[in-house]
């Protein structure tokens, strides 16, 4: 528009000009036509809008919330919501003018973070790390004493497969092809099976693969994925921007948070009843927020659904080395369905696994990877297109997700202290699970499963109706509000069990187990205290 105005007015100008200042082209009419041409200009300019008219034009920014994409606006993300951006103000609050809340410092409870709460990283992994992001020191003779000699041979191993050993350059869009090798190889230790790299694509965390699943996945909102509830919010938030429907299967909180296939079955009629094509079960093992460790009949069920349905099956088992009960180990939903006697043709399967749970606890560093087998070469074809999209993942992560799968091993130098480490987190993080689930029971009106595996209690908590009423008058959740009040009071953050879905009528909270053992005392009775009062002010 402004452009067309400009040259209306070059044009006005300049056959004006031409008629006023030229008098040898002005016709026996020069006086009507001069009139003519000077009374258009004047026409013209005062037409044009005022300054302050045209900044009232623009006072309208060109994007508002309302203009977004709606399938940002309709996704959530509870781990990082209100009760986290309340409890980093807090935190300002408290370094800014100490003393200034009953409490010295903020919890997060809230997020599967564990270095963020003390948790000291895997020597020889990051002894790994620093040589080869700087392998000039591999031939300095100060290096043998103060690294392994294991974790020298291993930088030197990796080196060599990362073309130019630059761990600052792209790879290829699966990840480097020897980190692959060793994963693969990993994962055949680990199942008893055979495992091809051309299956897995690395990635940065499990959270990139599990969008770039639904974004093959997702066609429309006709489109569904099944997901437990409670979930872990990533899969309700991927489908959501990916324009897809949420198919819902309730864990039984009284069973354990057991998975029932009858419940599936009701589901998947119920989504088809209204025209909604499920395309995929996710399944989460360990449990994420439940912490339950599925059998391996359940699996073996599950398997079966899938095949008789037709769903892909995602595999979150990013939690597959917290296991902390004697009576439950981890399984593999690929060795289940190899043992089954189904091969890499007969059932789509995505697994996913990260360095950032585990004892590994490497979550800034983003590493992580899918496996996916049961796919056509067309499809496969595909996958890779979109893998290729975003040219690859971190390097870093890349050597992290190989290093996890291919640990040291007995009479290498860094075994004793790798196992000293590993153990000690895990046996801690076990003991910190029975102190805090102890602790949640003993609280009134609080019923806590037992934490068989991952990294989290999901208790149920049954509210006084006066503080249902009073969150409801809020325009809140009673979670929310619970936890709010939880936060202020404490400093302790937890997540409203409204952001992982529940049974209606039903409230939870997610805790992690993560903060230091030697914390755990204080926190379950800061919580005590906090908790008696909170139902004593709402007693009915």
């Amino acid at each position: 528009m402004r452009k067309l105005e400009a040259h209306r007015a070059k044009t006005l100008i300049r056959n004006t000009a031409v008629s006023l200042l030229n008098p040898r082209r002005q016709s026996s009419s020069s006086s009507s036509s001069s009139y003519y041409y000077t009374s258009r200009l004047a026409r013209f300019f005062t037409s044009l809008p005022s300054d302050a008219s045209m900044a009232s034009d623009n006072s309208t920014p060109p994007i508002t919330v309302e203009s977004l994409n709606p399938k940002v606006l309709k996704c959530e993300y509870a781990v990082r919501g209100e009760i986290v951006s309340l409890a980093q103000k807090l935190q300002q609050d408290l370094q800014a003018n100490p003393g200034s809340h009953p409490f010295e410092e903020i919890l997060y409870c809230n997020i599967g973070n564990p270095q963020s709460l003390g948790q000291q990283p895997i020597t020889f992994f990051r002894e790994v790390l620093a040589l080869c992001d700087h392998p000039t020191i591999l031939d300095k003779s100060e290096t043998q004493g103060l690294f392994s000699a294991d974790s020298i041979e291993r930088a030197w191993q990796i080196l060599d497969q990362i073309p130019g050993r630059a761990t600052g350059a792209y790879s290829h869009s699966q990840g480097i092809k020897g980190l692959r090798d060793t994963i693969a190889a990993g994962i055949e230790a680990r199942d008893g099976f055979p495992a091809d790299p051309n299956d897995i694509f690395l990635t940065d965390g499990a959270s990139p693969a599990v969008h770039m699943m639904m974004q093959l996945l997702i066609r429309s909102e006709n489109d569904g994925i099944f997901c437990p509830i409670p979930q872990y919010p990533l899969y309700s938030a991927s489908i959501a921007l990916h324009g897809g429907t949420l198919v819902p299967y309730y864990l039984d909180e009284a069973t354990g948070w057991g998975l029932e296939i009858s419940e599936l079955k009701k589901q998947l009629e119920t989504a088809r009843q209204k025209g909604i094509t499920v395309r995929a079960l996710v399944v989460i093992n360990p449990g994420n927020p439940t912490g339950q460790v599925l059998a391996e009949e359940n699996q073996r069920d599950i398997v079966e659904f899938c095949k008789k349905e037709g769903l892909v099956l995602l595999a979150d088992e990013v939690y597959q080395e917290n296991i902390y009960v004697p009576e439950k180990q981890f399984h593999s939903f690929k060795k289940v369905s190899r043992s089954m006697g189904y091969g890499d043709k007969d059932i789509p399967l995505v697994s996913f696994q990260s360095v950032s749970k585990g004892y590994y606890g490497e979550c800034g560093k983003r590493g992580g990877y899918m496996e996916v087998t049961g796919f056509s070469p067309e499809v496969r074809e595909q996958i890779y297109k979109v893998a290729s999209v975003n040219l690859c993942s971190n390097i870093s992560g890349q050597i992290l997700a190989s290093l996890v799968m291919s640990p040291p091993n007995v009479g290498d130098e860094s075994y004793e202290s790798y196992f000293a480490e590993k153990d000690g987190i895990l046996q801690s993080l076990a003991r910190r699970a029975k102190k805090l689930e102890d602790g949640l029971n003993n609280l009134e009106g609080v019923t806590c499963n037992k934490a068989e595996g991952a990294m989290y209690l999901f208790p149920r908590i049954r509210l006084p109706n006066k503080a249902i009423k009073e969150a409801e008058s809020l325009k809140k959740a009673p979670d929310a509000y619970y936890a709010t009040r939880l936060l202020n009071a404490t400093g302790i953050v937890v997540v409203p069990g409204s952001g992982f879905g529940q049974v209606p009528g039903t409230w939870h909270f997610r805790c992690t187990i993560l903060p230091q053992e030697e914390k755990i005392p204080a926190i379950v009775s800061r919580w005590t205290e906090f908790h008696q009062k909170f139902m004593d002010e709402f007693r009915d």
